[in-house]
């Protein structure tokens, strides 16, 4: 199968970049000739740079033209969009649809619903432009880079894009959780369009069975990935339970300096992949405290296919990975006070552990391997390729 992935980087590498580069390598690998048409926001450098973004919201000749010319060389089965904000445009929906290529399209966070894609404002979650045809709130609030206007652009152009039907153009959507896809059919897009993949991470072989002696949190360094929370859990509850915490972030310098001030709390901080997960395997529990609904923490199975256990914030889009008492355990979001008593709990409760270990192990042979997502992955695109057929009366393809 010939398959066209099209993304838009941001200035700042994260985890949209990994996965898409890991279906990237789970095609190849499986004998499907795949081409990259990638696009990074490093070049948004100037004031004209950041006018043709700007437009490119709305549409990119630039883009459709290099566009056409891909389909014209490569003549893929299918396009698969992982992120086209901004540069890329939606106007790759549209020539893609109108050339007869069927268009499968990830969505990575929640952009369709939130000009700050992340549904997060003001240090709490916020669904206030969920379901609404002109979200003026975004403009308001300057949700969008903390800018009232750039905010009050990318709002405009997703309204334009609603009434512009460009969405139709895609022949399947991929949510990542079914709390996403739910608060994305909220939001006004078709069910049918919507079928729900969660990522994957690669087996690097069965964990040990260390118990560990530490708690381990991973992640970027931003209020709303819940860091302070933490820490605070630690400061004011003085909890003997050594932290070790890795990441980078605009946070960095305030959690270096609290972990020197704080006793058995370590920053380690950017580490390599290798590092992260031989600290994953060796922690008694990894603590995930965001404070956002992330559509799909990759980070979580990661430690899952590791045997290691999640204290997660309790919230619906984490309540799908982490079952209380099964994979992990949950406390109140931003609560540090009930992160700690949990944290103390775990470590002063060694039987029921073995078992939750070897549950969470489970979790991910049975659902985040790569063999599993490969299958789901396929299914939807034979699902894209026949709904884009019987719309063009065509020959149903085999994969």
């Amino acid at each position: 199968m010939r398959i066209l992935v099209a993304h838009n980087r941001y200035k700042y590498a994260g985890g949209e970049d990994s996965v898409m580069r890991a279906e990237l390598t789970m095609l190849s690998s499986a004998g499907h000739t795949v081409e990259l048409y990638e696009v990074d926001n490093q070049v948004i450098q100037s004031t004209g740079d950041k006018i043709y973004a700007a437009a490119s919201l709305f549409y990119s000749h630039h883009s459709s033209k290099e566009m056409s010319r891909l389909l014209h060389i490569f003549r893929p089965d299918l396009l698969h969009i992982h992120n086209w904000f901004p540069l890329l445009s939606p106007s790759i929906i549209a020539v893609a649809a109108s050339a007869g290529i069927p268009v499968v399209q990830t969505l990575h966070n929640f952009r369709m619903l939130c000009a700050n894609a992340i549904l997060y404002r003001d240090g709490k979650v916020c669904r206030d432009c969920v379901g609404k045809a002109v979200p003026l709130g975004a403009a308001v609030h300057g949700c969008y880079s903390g800018n009232r206007t750039g905010s009050a652009l990318v709002a405009a152009a997703f309204a334009y894009h609603r009434l512009a039907q460009t969405w139709k153009g895609v022949s399947m959507f991929i949510a990542l959780s079914e709390f996403q896809r739910a608060l994305l059919i909220q939001g006004g897009l078709d069910p049918a369009q919507i079928v729900v993949k969660p990522n994957f991470v690669e087996d690097t072989g069965e964990p040990d069975d260390s118990s560990g002696n530490y708690a381990l949190f991973v992640g970027r360094l931003t209020p709303e990935k819940g860091i302070r929370t933490v820490l605070k859990a630690w400061c004011q509850n003085k909890l003997p339970i050594p932290l070790k915490i890795m990441g980078n972030g605009p946070l960095v310098n305030e959690v270096r300096e609290k972990a020197a001030s704080l006793p058995g709390v370590e920053y380690l901080g950017q580490r390599s992949t290798p590092e992260v997960y031989a600290a994953m395997a060796g922690a008694k529990f990894l603590i995930f405290p965001s404070e956002w609904y992330e559509p799909f923490a990759l980070t979580i199975v990661e430690a899952f296919s590791r045997g290691t256990p999640v204290l997660a914030a309790d919230l619906e889009s984490i309540a799908e990975l982490v079952k209380d008492g099964e994979t992990g355990w949950r406390f109140t979001a931003g609560d540090a006070t009930d992160l700690a008593a949990k944290a103390m709990s775990i470590f002063s409760d060694n039987e029921r552990y073995r078992a939750i270990r070897q549950r969470c192990r489970k979790a991910y042979q049975e659902r985040y391997t790569e063999k599993s997502n490969y299958g789901l992955l396929l299914n939807i695109y034979e699902r894209a390729i026949r709904s884009n057929c019987a719309l063009s009366k065509c020959g149903v393809v085999t994969l």
